[in-house]
């Protein structure tokens, strides 16, 4: 998996819990498009991005979402 890394997406619930809503190697183009993106879309549902962490450990990228379902 050269120039890939695996990015773990997770949605924060209205409660502050954590729910894991994706799991998958992302090309290094996609991981570049972060630096211009504000939402992403999973599964038809989008979600704005509120921070990332490196987990350098597992060379795993985690991203924090929130659901704009569930803020309106």
């Amino acid at each position: 998996m050269e120039n890939q890394m695996k990015v773990i997406l997770f949605q924060k619930l209205p409660g502050g819990s954590l729910r894991k809503i994706d799991e998958r190697f992302w090309s290094q183009e996609m991981i570049a498009a972060l630096h211009h993106i504000n939402y992403l879309t999973i599964g038809g549902e989008e979600f704005e991005t509120v921070e990332g962490r490196l987990n350098v450990d597992e060379g795993v990228m985690e991203l924090l979402l929130l659901s704009i379902r569930s803020e309106s």
